[in-house]
């Protein structure tokens, strides 16, 4: 009975949390060819324009292309421009409520009157070029930790927020982890705070209802994540992990799948298919419906997202070793909790070293006290561990 009731009440502060952004914008189905043309996306526009294929046959085709050669598609070159700039650090709202932009008005009055302090951000280019230049400018909060046991490995972290996160979205997380002598780039995604097109207020070319877009998107976010693990080399760091949350996790799952520097992996919420769910997911609502009134399925939409889908690159994720923590929660109406349970059964599958924990709330109640502290809690003695263990592999080694 207990249970029953508490399983309501959280469905309904889970839901009140989804819907209380008014400003999602609904816009209609792209298929993107365009996103993706050096990778096939131009020859999969030719083959619908002499009717060979049709959009969705196409881009079914192009995901498949992409799945089998991933590392052809996710393949960088490593960035000639990076450096580090100081700046007053800005919120970058996604959303339009009261509290909100009073809160971004705060901090600019407190830059203004010299009441912050300027922050390291790391800057560079990206190896892979958008139709945003904007976009292209990749920006990571710098959080140097001292390194005071000269014997042990200098350690980092790359620490990648949910969806629409705004700027100082999982700082505090960063801070955390210097405490145990663990450095960290808090790495802003695609598409988000500083990235962000100016005609934007939220983060939506990440994903959206333009296929190719999206795609292109989780491509960059590995090729920035990959290349800041080029910096933080030239740094004199040695070992590696990275965090994820919601579409981050997405994001960190498929760069240590193509990267076996990435040894220590947080997914703090997670799933196998990328299509199911924007196709289940409150979140996502908006973009499905795009979907929907072109009359596509769930079944169809899981094709023509396979190239963003964990499950595709699974066996590359076991193929070197790596200690991984999965968080997720059974009352998620953004990622179904079905979806989880299936990620941890191909892990178990194919023998991945990962542990799990389960918190008692949902995806947005994540981020709500009491359960943010519990997250915070399974997050930062899992990343401590992990890598006082690799330091220990280092030392006996």
């Amino acid at each position: 009975m207990l249970r029953a009731l508490y399983g309501k009440w959280m469905y309904q502060w889970e839901y009140a949390l989804t819907t209380r952004d008014e400003n999602r914008v609904q816009r209609p189905l792209e298929w993107g060819f365009d996103w993706l043309a050096d990778f096939g996306g131009s020859e999969a526009a030719t083959k619908v324009e002499a009717g060979e294929m049709s959009p969705l046959g196409a881009m079914t085709w192009l995901n498949q292309k992409i799945a089998a050669n991933p590392h052809g598609f996710f393949d960088y070159r490593k960035p000639t421009d990076f450096r580090i700039e100081h700046h007053f650090p800005k919120l970058y709202p996604t959303n339009v409520r009261p509290e909100t932009l009073k809160q971004e008005r705060e901090y600019k009055r407190r830059a203004e009157a010299g009441e912050l302090r300027k922050a390291p951000f790391l800057r560079f280019t990206s190896s892979l070029k958008t139709q945003h230049p904007v976009n292209d400018l990749v920006n990571a909060r710098w959080y140097p930790a001292e390194h005071k046991d000269k014997k042990r490995p200098r350690q980092a972290m790359i620490v990648m927020p949910q969806w629409n996160a705004d700027a100082f979205s999982h700082n505090a997380l960063c801070e955390i982890f210097n405490r145990f002598g663990i450095s960290c780039l808090r790495l802003s995604q695609p598409y988000h705070d500083t990235r962000r097109p100016a005609e934007l207020q939220r983060s939506d070319y990440a994903v959206s209802s333009n296929v190719g877009r999206t795609i292109s998107a989780c491509r960059q976010a590995v090729c920035d994540i990959r290349s800041c693990l080029d910096w933080l080399q030239s740094q004199g760091y040695e070992q590696f992990g990275v965090l994820g949350t919601s579409l981050g996790s997405c994001y960190a799952f498929t760069a240590a799948a193509m990267d076996p520097r990435l040894r220590v992996c947080a997914f703090n919420h997670g799933s196998t298919w990328f299509g199911d769910v924007v196709w289940t997911g409150q979140s996502t609502r908006h973009i499905r419906a795009a979907f929907e009134r072109e009359g596509l399925t769930q079944d169809q939409v899981r094709a023509i997202l396979l190239a963003l889908s964990p499950m595709a690159y699974m066996d590359e994720f076991a193929a070197h070793p790596k200690r991984s923590l999965v968080v997720y929660a059974p009352y998620d109406l953004t990622f179904r909790v079905e979806l989880t349970r299936d990620l941890l059964e191909n892990f178990d599958a194919l023998r991945i070293d990962y542990i799990a924990k389960v918190l008692p709330c949902g995806h947005y109640t994540t981020g709500e006290t009491p359960y943010k502290f519990l997250d915070g809690w399974y997050l930062g003695s899992f990343v401590y561990q992990s890598f006082k263990k690799l330091a220990m592999e280092k030392t006996s080694g």
